[in-house]
């Protein structure tokens, strides 16, 4: 009880120290986003950092949800790297987005796609290569109707936890996945 107290008032310390001045879309994830910074700018111990974006799950309707979905990521990421590139700390932070499922190929009969297979995953950060890793995925060549994998995102969790946060990736993973040339 005596670490998470101490821990907690640790939290409230950076975050009442945060100096801010960067404008954050007026959405959840952005202040989600802000919060992080807030942590990242106490300079905080925490080598990782998890926020939630739900809404995705658009079975109906697709095209507009996720067209202001994408725009509330690309906001709220946008604001962010603006936040910690004014604080000095835009080399130090890698941010990873996914999605714990893909999307079919074909629309359904409500406007959107049933869960699938393979998606894209992001990484953002000024210290990475930038780039798109793998292949394109065919929209014809499917299987069962979803899309084909080119990179497992095993990897890129591989590629994190070798190159950017110094872990055995086999150990946490329980399997040894190639290393992607980001980092």
């Amino acid at each position: 009880a005596m670490n998470a107290y101490v821990s907690s008032e640790k939290v409230r310390d950076s975050v009442r120290a945060y100096k801010g001045g960067i404008e954050y879309p007026n959405t959840r994830f952005a202040a989600s986003m802000q919060l992080i910074a807030q942590m990242i700018s106490g300079k905080l111990p925490t080598k990782v950092y998890y926020a939630h974006m739900p809404g995705f799950d658009t079975h109906a309707n697709q095209r507009g949800a996720h067209e202001n979905l994408m725009e509330q990521l690309a906001g709220g990421v946008a604001a962010f790297y603006k936040d910690l590139d004014a604080q000095g700390n835009a080399d130090r932070v890698v941010v990873l987005a996914f999605s714990e499922f893909g999307r079919r190929v074909a629309e359904n009969g409500s406007g959107g796609t049933d869960h699938g297979t393979a998606a894209p995953m992001f990484v953002f950060g000024k210290a990475l290569k930038g780039g798109l890793y793998g292949q394109q995925p065919s929209l014809t060549d499917l299987s069962h109707g979803d899309l084909k994998h080119a990179i497992d995102f095993r990897s890129v969790y591989a590629t994190i936890l070798d190159r950017w946060l110094g872990a055995d990736p086999q150990k946490i993973l329980g399997f040894a996945f190639d290393r992607i040339p980001f980092i």
